[in-house]
């Protein structure tokens, strides 16, 4: 995990629902944990574009429901500002399902755009994206 230039602001708390964009069999994940967040005593940790999540699979194939599994958000609806000044924002929440915590993609083909910032910090992913935004 390398990284990332700017500062995306936290769009998905602990306990939020998010839909996956790739083929790997789970269409929505519930998350768990933020892996290497650090907050305040008594916060919800929160997660942005580019993050680690571990979450469990709420809807799938059967195979893949009721498991944890690890992911990394690629889109988020709360807008966040670039280095050079831009906001971005897109209109639904999306997550990528990894085989491991090292950035390998469980799924082989991604629906929809995928965020730069999350391409810049996960190379696994950034090599099957089509759509760069």
């Amino acid at each position: 995990m390398k990284p990332i230039k700017g500062r995306v602001t936290k769009g998905l708390n602990v306990g939020s629902q998010v839909e996956t964009c790739d083929n790997s069999g789970a269409k929505l994940l519930r998350v768990i944990s933020v892996k290497s967040s650090k907050t305040v005593k008594g916060r919800i940790p929160a997660a942005g574009i580019g993050d680690l999540i571990q979450a469990s699979v709420k809807k799938g194939k059967p195979e893949m429901r009721k498991q944890v599994v690890f992911a990394v958000i690629v889109r988020q609806k709360k807008e966040y500002r670039r280095p050079s000044g831009t906001r971005v924002k897109f209109e639904d929440n999306a997550a990528v399902v990894l085989k491991d915590d090292k950035g390998n993609p469980k799924g082989t083909i991604f629906k929809g755009p995928i965020a730069k910032e999350a391409c810049e910090r996960w190379p696994g992913i950034s090599k099957i994206a089509s759509i760069i935004v």
